[in-house]
């Protein structure tokens, strides 16, 4: 049985409410929160390294930080948002991702500054594409990944948004000012979209035949989900890297660094092009292989940005094709769980799924930064993290499950 309907639900299918304002909030939302408290780092970093002193590697450390604890938060908050519904989880990460913000502005050292890092990683876990997918599957379902379609087509403006933005605002103001108002606009859209739009009742678990519900819970001890984990983690580990360092390597290629913001924010654009095709993609082909071409795809422009120096528009449209690919792995991972074992459990195995994952995307730019001047500088640096894509793509094959997904809607081969 379902929960009642609201005067601001529409039903969707099996009568299941579906509130007419939480996509479009969640949209709004993913924009701002990824825009700020992500995509700004990346320009901002060298400014604070500038100004304050610190080390790269110390201040992309806090910023690992904040995503390591936002792998290990989101598996709780998975589980809460199964139970409960977005509404408080998403509303409190808005506020405290305010918090952390106006923290990291004011850190008068590098002690404080990680500690705001670290409250910046309990946000992500509540306000990131994890929960939002968790709440628009359930909504959704079985027509969700339109929904993610639509909300991840919105993430994928972020950087497009926010990265110019944040290099306007720095160009004028300190990186602690540039933080500081970033942080009231972070209050001001998202607190109030979260705890409003998502008011709706949450819908009850969706049945499932007896024979495949147990399935679904041990899918986690399965061979082929941790080889998708395995995959999918090496994948993030590259294309995370890849973002936080594409401003740098164009900046050691003599570029500005409102030449890299754009450069960056452009490939943001790709994403939401590369959005577009999923539907068609994942029609078209199995979940294996667009599995194992995607993250293959990624290597491929990897390496592409590894080798070509310039000139920068070349680098531009690079950017742009690894954006395509990058906004078609996070539908990817946004549907690995659904396609093969369907949704009975999808916030608790999407958030083990995204726990290692999302502890590769914490670990990257750390790893990006310190490594790249013993590998000889970041070209070098892309070269590595291209053959470690083409690593996952081969580990992808191994992601089939034997059954088929308990809705009957896709094969999983």
């Amino acid at each position: 049985m379902t929960a009642p309907h609201s005067s601001g639900a529409a039903t969707g299918s099996g009568d299941r409410p579906r509130p007419r304002t939480a996509l479009p909030a969640l949209c709004v939302t993913q924009i701002t929160s990824w825009g700020i408290v992500y995509y700004a780092f990346p320009v901002l970093n060298p400014k604070i390294t500038a100004a304050t002193g610190w080390p790269a590697g110390a201040t992309t450390a806090a910023f690992s930080l904040a995503l390591l604890v936002s792998a290990f938060a989101g598996i709780r908050v998975g589980r809460i948002i199964d139970r409960r519904g977005p509404r408080t989880v998403m509303t409190a990460g808005s506020v405290l991702g305010t918090v952390s913000l106006l923290v990291i502005a004011a850190a008068p050292n590098p002690a404080v500054f990680f500690a705001g890092w670290l409250l910046a990683g309990g946000a992500m876990a509540a306000t990131f594409y994890q929960p939002a997918f968790a709440a628009l599957t359930r909504w959704w379902a079985p027509d969700h990944i339109r929904a993610l379609t639509v909300v991840t087509l919105a993430g994928g403006l972020a950087s497009t948004v926010f990265a110019p933005l944040t290099a306007a605002l720095a160009d004028h103001l300190s990186w602690r000012a540039t933080y500081a108002v970033l942080a009231a606009i972070l209050a001001a859209v998202t607190i109030p979209a979260h705890a409003l739009a998502l008011r709706a009742p949450w819908p009850a678990v969706p049945s499932e035949p007896a024979h495949t519900a147990g399935n679904v819970a041990a899918a986690a001890r399965t061979r082929p989900f941790w080889m998708l984990a395995t995959s999918l983690t090496l994948s993030s580990l590259t294309v995370s890297a890849v973002v936080i360092a594409l401003v740098p390597l164009l900046i050691e290629r003599g570029y500005t660094t409102v030449q890299a913001a754009w450069a960056l924010g452009l490939g943001g654009a790709g994403q939401t092009a590369g959005r577009v095709l999923y539907a068609a993609l994942a029609r078209r082909t199995t979940v294996t292989a667009r599995t194992t071409s995607l993250i293959a795809l990624g290597g491929a422009t990897t390496a592409a940005l590894a080798l070509v120096p310039g000139p920068y528009g070349l680098l531009v449209t690079l950017s742009v094709a690894a954006g395509v690919v990058r906004g078609n792995l996070t539908l990817l991972q946004a549907t690995a769980v659904t396609d093969r074992w369907g949704t009975r459990h999808y916030g608790r195995l999407s958030g083990l799924l995204a726990a290692p994952t999302t502890t590769a995307s914490a670990l990257a730019p750390f790893a990006g930064a310190v490594l790249a001047a013993p590998l000889g500088g970041y070209p070098h640096m892309f070269t590595v993290l291209a053959v470690v894509s083409f690593v996952a793509a081969l580990g992808a094959l191994s992601t089939k499950p034997r059954t088929t997904r308990s809705d009957g809607e896709h094969r999983a081969a």
